[in-house]
């Protein structure tokens, strides 16, 4: 359990641990690893294929704070539009910052929704388009936010133009890594939102990161362009960045009541294996409303299943890492 906000009640603790225990705040529905010696995992991104010609993953132990210089750079990416990604970027961050986590989230989706959750990006002068253009120090575009221990480097709809911009730039993939490496050691954590894309600005949060997080949503469509994505990391990892870890795979929008859920979980978890997150994220009205607050779930409805789920991906990633 997260700790408790003002007015919190002891009552409310309670009936929020048993909503957690009975599944109505961890997604723990069904989620399991391979089972038997049988399925463990060569050496290779893609060197075993399911019954659905997909990858199979384990659960590798993934590299310390102290292997990645100390600070863990986490981006979330996945081609497909509208599976969470700003939602979970949003809301990991406001978690670890909640736990006293210095963090830092770095909005480079041109959609600007992860800055708008916080700020009026029309009050911003500068956005990470100037620091991955420009190259104005990231300090300099860095700002806080009404969570303590949470600063945003913001976005603007610039960042559209960022790909043209920076055609022919021999170290084009590795602009937002070398922009970084001025505020690693002010963060344990910075978190990376992306576009619904593969581009130019993807492949820079994945150069950049040490671990990638999946959102997958639950729905007839989930894995169709995972196969792209597995590809656009396994090229990543032979030289730009061979430390790139895959953290995990969120499952969201889950509704645990339908058959066709339950069904695409299973079918996700055949895939990905015990790299599946054991937390899920159900769909919830109070998710949708907070961003247009500008607060985070956890102040706009601490009590809500959204809020436990993050928290309870929030505890999963820290064990993880």
């Amino acid at each position: 359990m997260y700790p408790l906000q003002s007015g919190r009640t002891e009552k409310d603790e309670r009936g929020s641990d048993s909503l957690a225990a009975s599944g109505g705040g961890l997604g723990g529905s069904g989620a399991s690893g391979p089972a038997g010696g049988a399925d463990a995992e060569p050496p290779g991104i893609c060197s075993q294929l399911t019954a659905f010609g997909r990858p199979r993953y384990s659960a590798e132990v993934a590299s310390s704070p102290e292997d990645a210089g100390g600070t863990l750079i986490i981006t979330i990416a996945n081609q497909k539009g509208g599976v969470g990604k700003t939602t979970t970027a949003i809301n990991l961050a406001a978690a670890l910052a909640l736990k006293g986590i210095h963090t830092l989230l770095v909005d480079l989706d041109p959609q600007c929704n992860t800055t708008m959750s916080f700020i009026d990006q029309h009050t911003l002068a500068r956005s990470m388009y100037d620091v991955m253009v420009e190259g104005v120090p990231i300090s300099q575009v860095i700002v806080p936010t009404n969570v303590e221990n949470l600063d945003l480097a913001p976005a603007r709809i610039a960042l559209a133009k960022l790909e043209t911009s920076m055609v022919g730039e021999l170290d084009a993939h590795f602009r937002l890594k070398d922009r970084l490496q001025e505020v690693i050691p002010k963060y344990e954590y910075i978190i990376v939102d992306t576009p619904p894309t593969l581009g130019l600005i993807t492949v820079n949060a994945m150069v950049a990161c040490t671990h990638l997080l999946i959102p997958i949503q639950s729905s007839y469509f989930a894995l169709e362009g995972t196969d792209d994505l597995l590809e656009t990391v396994e090229k990543i990892k032979v030289r730009a960045n061979p430390d790139l870890q895959i953290l995990g795979v969120l499952i969201t929008l889950h509704d645990r009541r339908t058959v066709l859920a339950r069904d695409i979980h299973e079918q996700i978890t055949q895939v990905f294996g015990d790299k599946v997150f054991r937390t899920s994220v159900t769909r919830s009205v109070r998710l949708e409303e907070s961003p247009a607050y500008r607060v985070s779930i956890f102040e706009h409805a601490p009590h809500s299943s959204g809020a436990i789920e993050y928290y309870a991906l929030c505890e999963e990633v820290m064990e993880r890492v």
